[in-house]
């Protein structure tokens, strides 16, 4: 069965970095559109970065130049870099996947009905 597992998360001081990582299983992750998502508390899921199959990335203005997301199609994985962290990116970070969500564009990003599949999520905490 489908599997994304989301870790990396924990609590880090403003202007410090962290990684997530997402590996998956259960589908075949090089033909999926893989994203990541987050939602601070009270607030609406809102989308952080996608990437295609093709490599090719959309990133929300509030993380553009300091978050970097990648995948490995080799071990399945997905991986969020974010850097110079702000106490405004404290949320549950969430990993998903759509074999067709990046067929949006930068609009995948704007609701959660464009990924079909999704993580638990991690936490990140920044003071």
């Amino acid at each position: 069965h489908v599997q994304l597992v989301e870790s990396g998360g924990g609590s880090v001081q403003a202007g410090g970095s962290l990684r997530l990582s997402c590996p998956v299983s259960g589908f075949i992750y090089p033909a999926y559109c893989m994203a990541w998502f987050r939602q601070a508390p009270g607030k609406a899921r809102e989308g952080v970065a996608c990437i295609d199959t093709d490599g090719s990335t959309f990133y929300a203005d509030s993380v553009k130049g300091r978050f970097t997301i990648s995948r490995d199609n080799a071990k399945n994985t997905l991986y969020l870099q974010m850097n110079s962290l702000k106490p405004e990116d404290t949320a549950m970070y969430y990993c998903a996947a759509d074999r067709f969500g990046c067929l949006r564009g930068r609009t995948a990003l704007d609701s959660t009905t464009a990924f079909g599949y999704w993580g638990q999520g991690t936490q990140v905490t920044v003071s």
